[in-house]
């Protein structure tokens, strides 16, 4: 590892920022170049979600006015999150470097067709729930739709929450807004959840993880200063 391979990773993470607060998907950015940059795929996957788990602590207190709301259905849905990300992260070690390696490129795919479809997932969420489609909360619907998208949140993860914003908006009669917190706190879980048990595994680099991590946080610090301003001179009538 060089200082170059360092500025290298750290643009990538500048990308990653960028996209993240664009649309969602920095890891599409960031995995392939830690790979690049010669780290094995299962080392460079469990370094990129230990250095992308930060990033999910902000988006979840920016919307704990939506969260604290909703108790009921985050007693099930924590549970599910932090069991499944911990599966995920287990198979994952599990399934050793030539296997994940061979599966990485259509994790990638995977991963860009759900981004792709985000869009459209939202929008149909929205017209069901102004239909009136949905009925209640299933929290049957909830265990079989949520554990497996845990369990592949834990493993790889790009992507996740888009899976997990339909089968939340499946399950649960609410509000986009209100499912949009859920599904912000359910891909906290999972991904905190899986970095704390990679944190044990060795696989590990710790200077591409402190390098990533600083650079998005910055970045997150950055972008919430700027609105803060924007938001001050829009409101200033000096």
């Amino acid at each position: 590892m060089s200082v170059t391979d360092l500025i290298i990773a750290a643009i990538a993470a500048m990308g990653a920022g960028v996209v993240n607060a664009i649309a969602g998907g920095g890891t599409l950015i960031t995995f392939p170049v830690l790979t690049a940059l010669g780290l094995p795929a299962v080392v460079a996957n469990v370094t990129n979600t230990v250095a992308l788990s930060p990033g999910y602590l902000g988006g979840t207190i920016a919307q704990w006015n939506d969260l604290k709301m909703q108790k009921r259905q985050l007693w099930l849905l924590v549970p599910i999150s932090v069991l499944g990300g911990l599966a995920g992260g287990a198979l994952l070690l599990w399934t050793g470097e030539k296997s994940f390696r061979e599966l990485a490129p259509f994790l990638i795919l995977l991963a860009s067709v759900l981004l792709a479809v985000q869009g459209p997932v939202r929008q149909w969420l929205v017209k069901r729930a102004a239909s009136g489609h949905a009925a209640g909360t299933n929290n049957i619907l909830i265990l079989s739709l949520v554990t497996p998208a845990a369990v592949y949140g834990g493993y790889f993860g790009a992507g996740v929450s888009v899976i997990v914003l339909a089968a939340l908006g499946l399950a649960i009669d609410d509000s986009m807004i209100r499912l949009n917190a859920l599904k912000q706190a359910v891909a906290f879980c999972i991904n905190v959840t899986a970095a704390l048990f990679f944190l044990f595994s060795g696989k590990v680099c710790g200077f591409f993880t402190l390098d990533i991590s600083v650079v998005l946080v910055s970045a997150n610090m950055f972008r919430t200063n700027s609105r803060l301003v924007i938001w001050s001179r829009r409101f200033s009538f000096f």
